[in-house]
C-alpha cells in the first residue's frame, strides 16, 4: 500500500492523513499512548508532592528556609510561570524542527531541573529549579499533544487525548501517597524524605525517555516539511503490522490532498490565521485554558494548606486526603472521556464545565456554612473535579484540533501560556493569600473565583465549541499549506 511521493515543484498529493485516520486500534497505538501520555504521570507528582509537602518543607528541621505561603504561592506561580515560557520556546521549536526531536529535548530538560531540585540547599535554588522544571514540562504540552493528535485515528482522538491529559491524576495519585511515606519522620529524617519524592521523578522519567525514543515523527509535519518519501514509508510500516496484527486487509483510503511544502511559517501569519481567520476559536481556546488553569493550579498548589489551616489535619496525612480527591479526577476522563467522540465536543465540553463550577458554588456555601468536616470537604472536592477534568483535558484537546497543522504546536503553546498565566501564575498566589489568613470567607472567595470562571467558559463553549468528534484533522482546519487536489493520489 506504498504510495510514491509526487513531488512537484514543492508540492505532494497523499493520502497519508486518510490512511492515518482509517486505521483500527491497534498495538502500535498504544505505544504511542504509553511513549507519549505517560508524561503527565510525572506532571501530576510533581505539582502534588509540591503540594502535599508544602507545610513539612516550611518547618525548621527541613533543610530549608521557605514558609508554607512560598511553597504554594511563589514556588507555585515560578513552576507555572516555567512552563507557559517552556510551551512558548518549544511550542515554536515543535512546529519548525517535528514533534519527536522536541518531546525527547523537553523531557530531558524536566529530569535535570527535577534532579536538581532534590538537592536543593537554599530556597533560591528551590525556586529556580522550580521554575526551570516547569519550562521542561512547558515544551511537552505542545509537542505531546500536537503529536498525539496528528498520530491517533479520528475516530479515537477524543477519548484518547482526553484520557492521556487526564493521566495526569494517576501521576496525583502516586505523588500524594508517596508524600505520606516521605513525610514520614520513622521513616526518612526531615530534610531527606522531601529530597526522595523527586528523585523518584527522575527514576520514573528516565524509564518513560527510553521508551519515548522508539515513538515515530508525525507524517503529517514531515510531508509539509519536505519529507515525503519518510512519511509513506513510515505510515506503509505501520499498516502492514495492523494487517498482520488484525488478519485482515486494510480498506483503501479515498481521500486525497496536496500540500506546498514549506520550511516554517513566521509568527506573523500564525498571529493572523488564529486570530484573523479563527477569532470565536481563539475566544474558545482562550477561556477555556483561564478556567481550567485557575481551578486547578489553586487547589492542587493550596489544598494540603487548606486541610492544615481550617480543619487541623496534621501535615504528615494530607497526602491521603489528596489521593482521593485525584483518584477522582482520574475517573472523569476515563468514564466521560468516549462521550466527547459519540455525543461530541459542545456539549460535552460545555456540559463538564458548567456543571463543575455549579457544583463548587454548593461546595463553597457550604464551606462558609460551616458544616463541612476535612472528610465531607474532600468528598466535595471529588464530585467537583471529576467533572472538571475532564473538561480541562478537553481544553487541550480542543485547541490542538480547531487551528491548521503549520500552526497546531504554537496554538497549544500560547494558549496554554496566557490561559495559564491569568489563571495558573495568579491562581496560587491569590489562592494562597486568602487561604493563608485562615479566615473562611476568604476562601470562599477564592472558591466563587474559580467556580465562576469555569462556568463562564462553559457558556463561551455553548456558542463557539467545534463539533469536531469523528473528523479528521484537515478537515476541521484546512492546513495552510493545502492546495485543491489535482486528482487522486498515486495508488
Amino acid at each position: 500500500m506504498v504510495e510514491p511521493a509526487a513531488t512537484k515543484s514543492g508540492t505532494v498529493t497523499t493520502r497519508v492523513p486518510a490512511r492515518l485516520d482509517r486505521l483500527p486500534w491497534s498495538r502500535w497505538h498504544w505505544m504511542i499512548v504509553i511513549g507519549l501520555g505517560t508524561v503527565w504521570i510525572l506532571d501530576g507528582l510533581e505539582v502534588t508532592v509540591v503540594g502535599s509537602i508544602a507545610s513539612r518543607l516550611s518547618e525548621d528541621d527541613s533543610g530549608l528556609a521557605i514558609s508554607d505561603a512560598q511553597v504554594t504561592g511563589l514556588a507555585a506561580a515560578l513552576y507555572v510561570a516555567g512552563a507557559c515560557s517552556g510551551a512558548l520556546f518549544f511550542g515554536r521549536l515543535t512546529d519548525l524542527y517535528g514533534r519527536k526531536r522536541l518531546f525527547l529535548v523537553t523531557l530531558s530538560v524536566y529530569l535535570a531541573a527535577t534532579a536538581l531540585t532534590a538537592v536543593s540547599f537554599s530556597a533560591w535554588w528551590f525556586f529556580l529549579f522550580r521554575f526551570l522544571t516547569g519550562f521542561g514540562i512547558g515544551g511537552e504540552y505542545a509537542a505531546i499533544n500536537s503529536a498525539i493528535d496528528e498520530l491517533i485515528p479520528s475516530k479515537y482522538r477524543g477519548r484518547v487525548d482526553l484520557i492521556i491529559n487526564g493521566s495526569f491524576w494517576l501521576g496525583a495519585v502516586a505523588g500524594a501517597l508517596l508524600s505520606v511515606a516521605a513525610l514520614n519522620t520513622d521513616l526518612f529524617p526531615p530534610s531527606v524524605g522531601w529530597r526522595l519524592t523527586f528523585a523518584l521523578g527522575v527514576v520514573l522519567g528516565l524509564v518513560i525517555l527510553v521508551v519515548r525514543r522508539h515513538v515515530p515523527e508525525s507524517p503529517r509535519w514531515m510531508l509539509i516539511h519536505g519529507r515525503s518519501e519518510e512519511a509513506e514509508e513510515l505510515v506503509a510500516d505501520v499498516e502492514r503490522r495492523v494487517e498482520a496484527e488484525k488478519g485482515t486487509p486494510l480498506p483503501e483510503a479515498e481521500r486525497s490532498m496536496t500540500v506546498t511544502q514549506r520550511d516554517s511559517i513566521g509568527f506573523g501569519e500564525i498571529a493572523r490565521t488564529v486570530f484573523r481567520s479563527y477569532p470565536r476559536r481563539a475566544v474558545l481556546g482562550l477561556s477555556l485554558f483561564v478556567g481550567q488553569a485557575f481551578l486547578y493550579n489553586a487547589i492542587t498548589f493550596g489544598f494540603g494548606s487548606i486541610l492544615v489551616t481550617f480543619f487541623d489535619v496534621p501535615s504528615g496525612v494530607t497526602g491521603y486526603y489528596f489521593a482521593v480527591i485525584a483518584f477522582g479526577n482520574l475517573l472523569g476522563p476515563l468514564l466521560l472521556g468516549r462521550f466527547f467522540d459519540t455525543l461530541g465536543r459542545r456539549p460535552m465540553i460545555a456540559g463538564t464545565y458548567i456543571l463543575s463550577g455549579v457544583l463548587l458554588f454548593g461546595t463553597a456555601w457550604l464551606f462558609g456554612a460551616g458544616v463541612l468536616s476535612a472528610t465531607t470537604m474532600t468528598a466535595c472536592w471529588c464530585v467537583v473535579l471529576f467533572f472538571a477534568s475532564a473538561g480541562a483535558s478537553s481544553a487541550y484537546l480542543t485547541v490542538s484540533e480547531i487551528f491548521p497543522m503549520e500552526t497546531r504546536a504554537m496554538a497549544i503553546a500560547f494558549f496554554y501560556a496566557i490561559g495559564t498565566a491569568a489563571g495558573g501564575i495568579s491562581g496560587p498566589l491569590l489562592f494562597a493569600g486568602l487561604t493563608s489568613s485562615g479566615v473562611v470567607s476568604d476562601a470562599v472567595i477564592a472558591f466563587c473565583v474559580g467556580a465562576g470562571l469555569m462556568v463562564a467558559a462553559g457558556l463561551v463553549a455553548v456558542f463557539f465549541a467545534i463539533a469536531a468528534e469523528g473528523r479528521s484533522l484537515e478537515d476541521i482546519a484546512t492546513p495552510l499549506s493545502a492546495a485543491p487536489a489535482s486528482g487522486d493520489a498515486p495508488a
